[in-house]
């Protein structure tokens, strides 16, 4: 760990246990690998990505990271403190402490906001909720403040959630993400909801606020385009696990890992002349209640060998380059 790094996530685990569908007793019979031995940092003033196929377990690790749910084992130590194992004895006032430090955007905008609440008091419920300012009117400019931030006019706060566009839902979700001034934020897959003309728009907003507010940023995508964009490192998961580690540019210049491989090709090239599939995955992805041995991806991976028995860890092969495969390439 050093001075730079805010967050560190070691050995992460999440499994979610099935029940049998008795009437009189309910009994375990299996459990789904959500996140499995999962490690990464996140540095200060960073943006750092998780890509990845839908339910590979992005999502769950954010919310492992912002104690949502309880891991199965594993720590998230944010500035060189557990925070897991702070949670487990805190009273409400300092696990409010550390809810003001990190918040999130959440993936739909049309959900995350409550229909019944104003656009004022959407925003200014974590004010109230954190005691930052008891009186109405300095809240008031507070809520004016942060639409204006996100490109909005004041008296939008006056007007409910349908009354706006998907884009626009989305910054007034920004700003409430914004409003109690945390030091971290989990952009969950904010773009993939909205058109392809507003995507853009959001991920300069954030790109601007991360860099002039200086925040940390998890932002977690399965759309490599917006990735690219915005992020400085990147994570790749699959099936619960990260695959491959790297900066952003050297990630996908040169990507190591197969499942890495295909992910970039599979980008659409729009030029029709141009062939760019080079590596084909066969099969499904394995479930998660049982998945392969070794490494988990090598049910669809044209180079598995030793990895069919033996995991391969982790390793760097260049220079803050991390891949999990016995033949990178």
């Amino acid at each position: 760990m050093t001075d730079s790094t805010f967050i560190e996530v070691q050995n992460l685990v999440k499994y979610f246990p099935i029940y049998s569908s008795g009437i009189l007793t309910k009994k375990e019979v299996a459990q789904v690998h959500a996140v499995d031995d999962v490690s990464f940092t996140i540095n200060r003033q960073e943006v750092f990505a998780i890509v990845g196929e839908s339910g590979c377990g992005k999502t769950t690790t954010a919310r492992l990271i912002l104690n949502l749910i309880e891991p199965t084992s594993g720590k998230v130590i944010v500035n060189g403190e557990n925070v897991i194992e702070k949670f487990k004895s805190a009273d409400k006032k300092e696990r409010l402490k550390y809810r003001r430090k990190m918040q999130m955007i959440f993936q739909n905008p049309y959900g995350s906001l409550d229909p019944r609440m104003t656009i004022f008091d959407t925003i200014a419920e974590p004010l109230v909720i954190h005691n930052l300012m008891e009186d109405k009117n300095a809240r008031l400019e507070r809520v004016y403040e942060l639409l204006k931030l996100v490109g909005l006019e004041e008296y939008h706060a006056e007007r409910y959630p349908h009354e706006f566009s998907g884009g626009q839902r989305q910054r007034i979700c920004i700003a409430r993400a914004l409003a109690v001034q945390p030091e971290f934020i989990v952009a969950d897959e904010p773009v993939s909801s909205l058109d392809v003309s507003i995507r853009a728009q959001i991920l300069n907003l954030l790109a601007d606020l991360q860099k002039n507010m200086g925040l940390s940023l998890l932002y977690i995508s399965h759309d490599l385009s917006s990735v690219r964009q915005i992020s400085q490192k990147v994570a790749v998961m699959y099936l619960g696990e990260i695959v491959e580690i790297a900066d952003t540019d050297e990630l996908f210049d040169n990507p190591k890992h197969p499942y890495t491989q295909a992910l970039i090709e599979a980008v659409p090239i729009p030029d029709p002349k141009v062939k760019n599939i080079k590596v084909k995955l066969k099969g499904e992805v394995p479930s998660p209640v049982n998945p392969p041995m070794g490494c988990r991806f090598n049910p669809r991976c044209p180079r598995a060998k030793v990895c069919m028995e033996k995991k391969p860890p982790l390793v760097e092969v260049t220079k803050n380059h991390y891949v999990a495969c016995y033949h990178p390439n």
